[in-house]
């Protein structure tokens, strides 16, 4: 592994490593990734050898148990998810994106330290045990669907990858997992549907959770097996469905298993549950509770901030449509009690994507938000969510930065972090 920086008066500083040297082994075994170095390097005495430019050198090291050396790391090569699922977002990207976009992610190491879903499909025996061996947990998995003849027809992986039998393996080791499904109308849901919470759930409690999502669809579908959007109407007719599998399939001590994510709420105008419901699942950020985790640390921080403007300031709030309502009910008021503050409120319509089909907020691009907000009379700014941006937190999906979308609509254009203490920070 090679060292990108090392931390001044660290453990690596002051033994002498330098970024562009490599870690080549903690006692005596091969270090292959970030998680391996981790593991390997938190006990109290390790033999650290590094490959220098000139030599190889080895340091024995005694430190307190979990100590950090201070060094970062060069990434590692992702591993690539080999299935080709009819309802892929990556297939639905229109062509001429930067290459990440149209890249897979099937890596188990990343599902541990971000959250990410994987499918298992691409694992063998070796990486179950070495998941098992490094106790990462919990692990997050994307099941949509467990009878192995629909798998085959939604996954196209062509064979059975033995889903619950890794399920039974992970499970009875130790490692806590996190299912999702993403529903596709006429594909698997109903009894379909029923099958796969009740195979999963046959592992919990290790198998803690298991959320159902809309299948999000964009205009670029040419050339995809056909799947019918998920409607008003179908989402009005599924929430009661869900809730009665939710009722049926609990956990021994009484929380819940079944989860359905704020799309299903928001899509009917429904009232979203409160933090209440979410009980410990912490899915958030796979929004599983977003918005009512939002909402309730919204309001609390803005009591607390008790904020006021010395001086009047305009500004446009925008986001994608898929919460206009919710924001012009519930946050919009929040603000009315802030003296010198006007607020313009712009839903972000998804040209790109496809403006009925991709309404979510992280999904905007900067060519739809400067179209739709050339020409209007902004204030003194624009403000969105930090999601529109890329994970490196500088350009949008189409690759336009905010200092490119402020010149071209007039108005500076930042982006907070979701509080109020960014949020104000930005008007004082």
């Amino acid at each position: 592994m090679k060292i990108l920086s090392v931390s001044e008066n660290s453990t690596g500083a002051l033994l002498g490593l330098k970024p562009g040297d490599r870690i080549e082994a903690i006692d005596g075994s091969r270090v292959r990734d970030i998680i391996d170095y981790r593991f390997k390097s938190s006990d109290e005495n390790i033999v650290l050898r590094v490959r220098h430019k000139d030599r190889i050198e080895e340091y024995d090291i005694d430190k307190d148990y979990d100590d950090d050396l201070g060094l970062e790391f060069d990434d590692f090569r992702i591993r690539k998810c080999a299935n080709d699922c009819i309802f892929c977002f990556v297939d639905q990207n229109p062509p001429g994106m930067r290459d990440a976009l149209y890249f897979r992610d099937g890596d188990f190491r990343l599902s541990f330290l971000h959250g990410h879903y994987i499918t298992m499909t691409n694992m063998g025996w070796k990486e179950l045990k070495r998941i098992v061996d490094q106790r990462l947990t919990p692990l997050y998995i994307s099941v949509h669907v467990t009878q192995p003849d629909k798998r085959l027809e939604m996954f196209l992986y062509g064979k059975d990858d033995h889903l619950l039998r890794k399920f039974e393996y992970l499970t009875e080791n130790g490692i806590n997992l996190h299912s999702q499904v993403v529903l596709c109308p006429d594909w698997n849901d109903g009894s379909f549907l029923e099958k796969t919470i009740s195979d999963i759930h046959q592992f919990s409690p290790m198998a803690r959770t298991l959320s159902i999502v809309p299948v999000g669809l964009t205009k670029h579908r040419e050339g995809l097996p056909f799947i019918a959007p998920v409607t008003v109407e179908y989402a009005e007719k599924f929430i009661p469905f869900a809730q009665s599998l939710d009722e049926k399939y609990r956990l021994k001590d009484g929380r819940r298993f079944v989860f359905l994510s704020d799309e299903w709420f928001l899509v009917t105008g429904q009232d979203l549950p409160g933090v209440g419901y979410y009980e410990d699942s912490d899915l958030a950020e796979n929004g599983v509770g977003q918005v009512p985790f939002f909402w309730e640390q919204w309001q609390a921080g803005l009591a607390d901030l008790d904020p006021q403007l010395a001086e009047p300031k305009t500004v446009t709030v925008c986001t994608g449509t898929l919460v206009e309502n919710w924001f012009r009910s519930h946050w919009l008021s929040s603000l009315d009690s802030v003296d010198n503050l006007n607020i313009n409120y712009i839903p972000i319509h998804n040209d790109f994507y496809g403006k009925d089909e991709v309404t979510v907020s992280g999904l905007l691009v900067g060519q739809d938000i400067v179209s739709q907000l050339t020409g209007k009379d902004l204030g003194d700014m624009v403000i969105f969510s930090d999601r529109i941006l890329s994970e490196t937190g500088t350009v949008t999906l189409d690759d336009m930065s905010l200092k490119q979308i402020s010149s071209a609509i007039g108005t500076p254009v930042v982006v907070t972090d979701d509080t109020p203490v960014s949020f104000f920070k930005h008007l004082n």
